[in-house]
C-alpha cells in the first residue's frame, strides 16, 4: 500500500493544566508554526485534540508534546490521509475536553477514578459473555452510522445527557457488567468514573477507543457493524478489517446509507444520511419548512430560481406557500 503524505492525530491526555488561557495562545502559535491544522482544547483537566499535518510536521508535534514532561505519557492515535482533515488551526481554552456540565460535588477526575481499562481482545471477548451489557457513551447520530454489534443505544443528542439516560435506565444495565465505549476513550475516562460514583460497581472501557480496536492486528475491528464517526473533514473512517456491514440508512427512504450532509437551513443544521440523489431531490432539508425556509444553502449554493424550487417541491407533493409567508 502506497504511504500517504499526511498523517491525521487523535489525542487526549488527562493532566493538570494551571493556566488554560496563556497555554491555549501559546500552542496556537506553535502548531501554526509548525503548519498544523485541527481543533484543540485546553482545560484545567488536560488537553483533547485532533490535527493534521505532513509526516515531518506530525513527527515534531509528537516530539514536542512528549518533551514536556506533563505530556511524556500521552498515546498518538495516527491515520495516514491525503492531505489535511482540517480548513484551520484552532486552540481554544474550555472549562471541561469533554462536555458533561456536572455539579461540582458530582464531577469526576479521571486521575483519581475511572472504570477498568479492556484491550481490545479483552474487550472483544466481554462483549460475547452473556453477563454483561455494552454502552455507547456516543451521541446518537455517531451510533447510527456505526457501533458495536449489540450495543445498547442511548436516546441523546449530546453527551451531557448521558448521566440522565443512566438514571432513567438503570433497569437495562444494574446488575451487569457494563462495558462502555467511545471514539478515542476520552469520554468514556470520565463518565466510567461518574457511573462508578453513582453506584455501579463493574464497569469497563475499551482502552484507546474504536480507533484503538479497529487498527489491532489481532482482533481487527470484528464485531463492529459500520463506520465510526470522525469529527474532522473525513467524516468517518473504517473499523472492521474483516467484513463491512452498512447499518447506516438512508434518512428519506430508508436504504443503506453512510453518507452523512448538514440539513441546508442554517438555523437547523441538523445532520442526516443521505445519498447524493436525495440531497438533490429533497435540496438537502430535512423537512418541509427547512427546504423553504428563506436561508436554504442549498438553494443558494445552485442558485435556483422560485421556479425551479417550486418544481422540486411540487414532485414531493409540496408548494413554495411557507417560503413566501
Amino acid at each position: 500500500m502506497e504511504k500517504k503524505d499526511y498523517r491525521v492525530l487523535l489525542y487526549y491526555h488527562y493532566v493538570d493544566i494551571e493556566d488554560p488561557e496563556s497555554f491555549a495562545a501559546s500552542h496556537l502559535t506553535f502548531c501554526k508554526e509548525l503548519g498544523l491544522k485541527g481543533r484543540i482544547l485546553i482545560a484545567h483537566e488536560g488537553i483533547n485534540g485532533t490535527v493534521s499535518g505532513t509526516v515531518e510536521q506530525t513527527n515534531a508535534y509528537m516530539e514536542a508534546m512528549r518533551n514536556d514532561e506533563r505530556f511524556a505519557d500521552i498515546v498518538f492515535k495516527v491515520d495516514e490521509h491525503e492531505g489535511h482533515a482540517f480548513k484551520k488551526m484552532h486552540v481554544r481554552p474550555r472549562k471541561e475536553l469533554v462536555t458533561l456540565r456536572l455539579e461540582e460535588e458530582e464531577d469526576v477526575n479521571p486521575q483519581e477514578l475511572t472504570g477498568e481499562y479492556l484491550s481490545p481482545k479483552e474487550w472483544y471477548e466481554a462483549m460475547q459473555r452473556e453477563d454483561t451489557v455494552v454502552v455507547d457513551a456516543r451521541n446518537d447520530y455517531e451510533y447510527d452510522l456505526g457501533h458495536f454489534r449489540g450495543a445498547i443505544r442511548p436516546d441523546i443528542e449530546t453527551f451531557r445527557e448521558l448521566p440522565e439516560w443512566v438514571r432513567k435506565n438503570k433497569h437495562l444495565i444494574k446488575g451487569k457488567k457494563v462495558l462502555m465505549y467511545c471514539t478515542g476513550g476520552i469520554r468514556c475516562e470520565k463518565f466510567t468514573g461518574w457511573m462508578i460514583k453513582e453506584g455501579f460497581e463493574d464497569v469497563a472501557q475499551l482502552h484507546g477507543g474504536i480507533v484503538t480496536y479497529g487498527k489491532d492486528p489481532e482482533v481487527q475491528g470484528e464485531l463492529w457493524d459500520g463506520q465510526c464517526y470522525v469529527f474532522d473533514e473525513r467524516i468517518s473512517v473504517p473499523v472492521n478489517q474483516k467484513e463491512h456491514v452498512v447499518v447506516g440508512v438512508d434518512y428519506f427512504d430508508g436504504q443503506p446509507c453512510e453518507r452523512y450532509v448538514n440539513c441546508a437551513n442554517p438555523e437547523c443544521n441538523k445532520q442526516i444520511l443521505c445519498s447524493e440523489e436525495n440531497e438533490h431531490k429533497y435540496m438537502r432539508g430535512c423537512t418541509h419548512e427547512c427546504r423553504v425556509h428563506p436561508r436554504n444553502m442549498y438553494v443558494k449554493e445552485h442558485n435556483l430560481t422560485n421556479e425551479e424550487v417550486q418544481t422540486r417541491l411540487e414532485a414531493l407533493g409540496e408548494t413554495l406557500e411557507t417560503q413566501e409567508a
